[in-house]
């Protein structure tokens, strides 16, 4: 059984803004330049955000008159639909994270302080396609996400329960 739970790595034939730009025409839309800011953005770096968290540091980076809400709304659901971006829904928000390029990957998320910490296991694989063969399913893929508190959260609530200062 392996212990590794790192993620690997995943070879692309096209960067993202050209994907998306591949999506748009196959679709009939315009390659706009706000698209391209914010494809450019999402993929500056690699960390789970919602669409409040890119606006604000779009509107940082080009200024608040630059781009709209419901220009960010509509290019991410873009994104998700073109195989860029994954969309997942955590107490009821709704989080965003790289998904072309990225391997396969599962989520530890602390309904704390909404950390996700992202993993990657065999074990979890395997058991996903012996569940496929037995039920004669074709496994395309799938997504775990185990709640619980994590260690900064543990940390921190030690400190402040009266059984603790015993």
């Amino acid at each position: 059984m392996s212990r590794d739970f790192s993620l690997g790595t995943v070879e692309v034939a096209l960067k993202p803004v050209e994907r998306l730009e591949e999506y748009l025409q196959s679709r009939g839309k315009r390659v706009t330049q706000q698209r391209k800011i914010i494809v450019e953005q999402v993929f500056a770096r690699h960390e789970h955000f919602d669409a409040d968290d890119l606006l604000a540091q779009l509107r940082e980076l080009v200024g608040p008159k630059k781009v709209s809400r419901p220009t960010v709304y509509r290019t991410l659901t873009e994104l998700v639909e073109a195989g860029l971006l994954r969309k997942m829904t955590l107490g009821g928000r709704s989080v965003y994270e790289h998904d072309y390029g990225y391997p396969q990957h599962d989520h530890l998320h602390c309904t704390k302080c909404d950390k996700l910490i992202e993993f990657s296991s065999d074990e979890m694989k395997g058991i996903r396609e012996a569940v496929g063969r037995e039920h004669q399913f074709r496994v395309t893929g799938h997504r775990l996400i185990i709640n619980g508190i994590c260690s900064d959260c543990t940390k921190a609530r030690r400190g402040t329960r009266p059984q603790d200062l015993i």
